[in-house]
């Protein structure tokens, strides 16, 4: 190790493969990777182990979980075949909508240069608009507003700053929805013989669970009452969406970045969500989807808005700062704006 600035500590190291030091320790424990020791026995990556690392980073971010990728890099490719085969899906899903937009461009542009500018009508009967899942005047803090639900994606988040009403907006899709259940903040007082005495009375859906869980503690995440109880409500069999109030909550950073990995790895088939949140990892918008949405509440109580994860589109800049990393949100999660009770 002459050559000491080709030689990485774990922060520097960390910072180069855009993951947390924490993550960096976790592919250590689990064999994927070897860093080399210093005279003082301090852990240092060569080109080697960065190469190593970057291969698992890219593993990670097409959704293999860490058990997968140890048998990718042992030479089986069956795991890397089959998320290769998911994220091929989502990107020509991704072209397809793209395609279908540049047409529809194409044509206004067409008729404006043959002097027949289309108006508001044309343009409505023109674009394509999916059917309306959910309609209903927005409560308060809006003035009655119409929301239309239209599109439900696999994973849809809804963020907004203190007092946006976002909470209200999660409650009024509940109501809208057929068949879908709210899942708050209560849960954290759930014990451990609660949840028990719930999955006693589905045997599926604690096998579920216990499949679940071992996949997250695979994966770097920390067993906890917060946990346990989300994942009971996840692996319960029910056909409507659920919504669920500040997902992060009670959920360290390791825990938040597993679960993600998690839900972006489930089922076509798996029940949609609908995710309150302020956490940065939990709506990472470098990584978002086209199977993910994002609703803003603004803080004016403007109409709630969608957004797209692509920085200069319209509301991108302040869904980014509505968003904390992991510990910011541990010190502010019990400051809660004052609104009057839901009805």
């Amino acid at each position: 190790m002459s050559h000491s600035a080709h030689f990485l500590s774990p922060s520097e190291a960390a910072a180069r493969l855009g993951i947390s030091i924490k993550a960096l320790r976790i592919y250590e424990q689990r064999g994927l990777v070897d860093p080399l020791r210093t005279s003082s026995g301090w852990r240092a990556y060569g080109p080697d182990e960065m190469a190593r690392a970057g291969e698992i980073v890219a593993f990670r971010a097409l959704g293999l979980s860490l058990t997968q990728i140890a048998q990718v890099l042992k030479g089986d490719r069956g795991g890397l075949e089959q998320a290769l085969a998911s994220h091929q899906a989502s990107l020509e899903n991704g072209v397809q909508r793209l395609t279908e937009t540049i047409g529809r461009v194409a044509m206004f542009r067409s008729s404006i240069a043959a002097g027949h500018a289309p108006s508001a009508a044309d343009l409505t009967s023109i674009m394509p608009r999916s059917p309306v899942l959910a309609a209903f005047d927005l409560p308060w803090p809006w003035g009655g507003e119409r929301f239309e639900l239209r599109d439900v994606k696999a994973l849809n988040y809804i963020i907004g700053p203190l007092g946006s009403g976002k909470t209200r907006l999660a409650h009024a899709i509940a109501k809208a929805l057929p068949n879908s259940r709210f899942l708050g903040l209560d849960r954290a007082g759930l014990t451990s013989a609660d949840i028990d005495q719930r999955l006693d009375t589905d045997p599926a859906s604690r096998a579920r669970f216990l499949q679940a869980l071992d996949w997250l503690v695979d994966e770097g995440a920390t067993g906890s009452p917060a946990l346990y109880a989300l994942l009971a409500e996840l692996e319960t069999e029910h056909q409507g969406v659920l919504i669920i109030d500040m997902i992060e909550q009670g959920l360290d950073q390791a825990t938040q970045e597993a679960l993600m990995s998690y839900l972006r790895n489930r089922s076509s088939t798996a029940r949609a969500l609908f995710m309150l949140t302020r956490s940065k990892v939990i709506l990472d918008l470098c990584i978002v989807t086209p199977n993910e949405a994002i609703i803003f509440c603004p803080a004016n109580h403007s109409p709630p808005m969608a957004v797209h994860p692509y920085p200069g589109a319209p509301g991108y800049e302040v869904v980014a700062t509505c968003l904390a990393s992991p510990d910011v949100r541990a010190r502010t999660e019990a400051v809660i704006a004052w609104r009057p009770a839901v009805a």
